[in-house]
């Protein structure tokens, strides 16, 4: 009932219809605002502001996959130098992490490129990095090469790798040499058991593996899982390596576990959180639930209180 759930929550949330309905009615009325900061950049830099007066750190990330043309995409590089430029004006510890579709991938891949190169030249003229997400396993391919080609040319720039699907622990030995920062996540996209493992016990090995396969190369680990008990053991196994603790961060979502995210930020560890915000919403809203559907409840109780 659970998966069946889950795949509904993932469907729907891919639903541009659904998406105008969800908008028409608003995020507070859902209860998006658990998960996302606001539809507007002011909301997202009042909440980076206090997290970082919490202790944590923060990446951004606006909004938005699959541009339908040309001027979506255009928007979407305008957000993110906006972004950038409200980070460092008010000087906040906080980075930048955005989506290649919502740049124009399935457009046209040549000036996708263009564009993210744009917003890592301002983002080093601000001092600022720029994360990759990685996004279903249709565009795994094409993200990688651009994240490599651009890495050649740009050491502020990281990328995502999802523990779930087979093709990662090649990724990551390509992509992992060199001290290169890469933020490793479960996956919380739909795909085929003939490219991702299904069972969470498996997923839960993999990453396990994953982050001290990275570690013991020389790469920084963005730890993103939610997993108290798995970070426990990632936690002990480091300290069993020596492994100072510049080589790492955890990262967890915003409105979840902010407790878990308090203990370790009271540890001394390198706390971000990722903090989504802008009008496009509604998709990003239906994976978080379809990661954990008991949070429908949540919705459910937010909404007969309307």
């Amino acid at each position: 009932m659970e998966k069946l759930l889950r795949h509904l929550l993932l469907a729907i949330g891919k639903n541009r219809g659904a998406a105008r309905l969800m908008r028409r009615y608003g995020m507070q009325f859902f209860g998006a605002r658990r998960f996302v900061a606001g539809e507007k950049l002011d909301d997202a830099i009042a909440a980076v502001r206090k997290l970082n007066q919490e202790g944590k750190e923060v990446t951004i990330d606006h909004l938005g996959e699959y541009a339908r043309n040309i001027g979506e995409a255009k928007r979407a590089v305008s957000y993110c130098l906006q972004a950038l430029e409200a980070m460092h004006t008010a000087g906040l510890q906080s980075n930048l992490s955005l989506k290649l579709t919502s740049l124009g991938l399935d457009l046209d891949q040549e000036q996708c490129e263009r564009h993210m190169r744009a917003i890592l030249d301002s983002a080093l003229h601000l001092n600022r990095f720029v994360r990759i997400d990685m996004e279903d396993y249709a565009h795994c391919q094409q993200t990688v090469d651009i994240y490599k080609r651009l890495k050649a040319d740009y050491e502020h720039v990281g990328i995502v790798l999802q523990a779930y699907l087979y093709r990662t622990t090649d990724d990551l030995r390509r992509l992992g040499a060199g001290g290169a920062n890469i933020r490793l996540v479960k996956g919380a996209y739909k795909e085929s058991e003939a490219v991702a493992y299904a069972k969470k016990t498996d997923v839960d090995a993999s990453f396990e593996t994953l982050v001290q396969n990275h570690l013991e190369n020389g790469g920084y680990a963005a730890i993103a899982t939610h997993d108290e008990a798995l970070i426990h053991r990632l936690l002990e196994w480091i300290r069993s390596r020596n492994i100072a603790r510049d080589r790492f961060e955890f990262q967890m979502l915003y409105g979840i576990r902010a407790d878990l995210q308090d203990s370790l930020a009271g540890q001394g560890y390198k706390v971000r959180v990722y903090v989504p915000f802008g009008e496009d919403w509604f998709g990003y809203f239906m994976r978080r639930l379809a990661e954990r559907p008991a949070n429908v409840w949540f919705v459910l109780r937010n909404w007969w209180r309307k």
